[in-house]
């Protein structure tokens, strides 16, 4: 028998979220069985366990867009008994359960060998958000942006993958300005790297087509007009690496950043990001953290805490990374 955390939904179409107890019987089909040490929140995962976003296909799910753990069972020849793995995306913890439960049965191709250098806590301190972060600093990277071209702003910086993409900016060189709601975390972003913090409701409200040229490269998790704002900003030549939508899916700007200042717009994905891809991204995350900034930007709690942070993490209440150890 193991725990999980199970979500289901009542007559009226409310998501109930309930510690359960399953045996092996229970778990989804797959080639692969995992017993999970971490997973991680996420704000997709906020987004399901709340019921807030349309996220679960088929009910009932273990949420849990990420883990890590051991494999116990294997018939994929790539992974053996006791071989310590990372699943990040696949929509796992939406079409096929995930990670916040004490095992997990899934396809091998969804697996990726625990990364060199790396602790299981450390790889789901960064987790999903982590990734997506370091695919974000890789996009502006081979988009040409470099450090002395100008600052980069990151905005929802407070959360996770922002928090590490400040982090990993700061690292490589770049002068971060942060963008967040929260100003009493003003001093906790810049201990991780950030330059600059700047309040959110200097970014919110329709923007002009064209602003005062600033940045010369972004990260922008939140979507909407703050995405606007940042684009009407950039400098000649600049890039944005988009990510995110928790601010809104919408984007109300105009074609003239791109066709007057060659603004590049790039689309990031972690959930279906090709293997050979993931594998860069986790070898640069392990040369580029220190033990020092996984203990900044994250927290660890247990499964009966995973209902209340995820009304936290929807409403933009949680800072860092929480890993969730089931």
């Amino acid at each position: 028998m193991f725990k999980a955390l199970q979500l289901h939904q009542d007559e009226a179409g409310q998501t109930l979220a309930q510690i359960v107890e399953l045996n092996n019987d229970h778990l989804p089909e797959g080639n692969v069985t995992v017993d999970v040490q971490y997973s991680s929140l996420n704000y997709k995962d906020g987004l399901a366990i709340t019921g807030t976003g349309k996220i679960i296909r088929d009910f009932p799910m273990v949420p849990g867009i990420d883990f890590v753990g051991t494999v116990s069972d294997s018939e994929d020849p790539r992974y053996q008994v006791g071989d310590q793995v990372v699943l990040t995306g696949w929509g796992v913890g939406e079409r096929h359960w995930g990670g916040m439960s004490q095992r997990a049965r899934v396809k091998g191709d969804w697996l990726v060998p625990l990364p060199a250098g790396l602790t299981p806590e450390q790889t789901m301190a960064i987790g999903t958000a982590g990734l997506t972060a370091m695919l974000c600093v890789q996009a502006l990277e081979n988009a040409g942006v470099k450090p002395e071209q100008g600052p980069i702003l990151v905005t929802g910086a407070s959360g996770g993958v922002g928090s590490v993409a400040v982090t990993l900016l700061a690292k490589a060189g770049f002068e971060v300005h942060a963008i967040t709601g929260r100003e009493d975390n003003a001093e906790w972003l810049q201990s991780l790297g950030a330059h600059t913090v700047l309040p959110r409701s200097q970014f919110e409200g329709q923007s002009r087509p064209l602003d005062k040229a600033i940045w010369a490269g972004a990260v922008d998790t939140v979507g909407g007009d703050i995405l606007a704002k940042v684009l009407s900003q950039m400098a000649y030549d600049g890039a944005v690496a988009a990510c995110g939508l928790a601010a809104s899916f919408s984007l109300p700007t105009t074609v003239m950043p791109f066709i007057l200042r060659g603004v590049k717009l790039l689309g990031v994905d972690s959930v279906m990001c090709p293997y050979e891809r993931r594998m860069a991204a986790w070898e640069r995350l392990s040369a580029d953290l220190g033990d020092e900034q996984f203990d900044a930007f994250s927290t660890v709690a247990h499964l009966d805490q995973v209902p209340e942070l995820a009304q936290q993490i929807i409403k933009g209440q949680v800072r860092g990374r929480v890993l969730i150890k089931p």
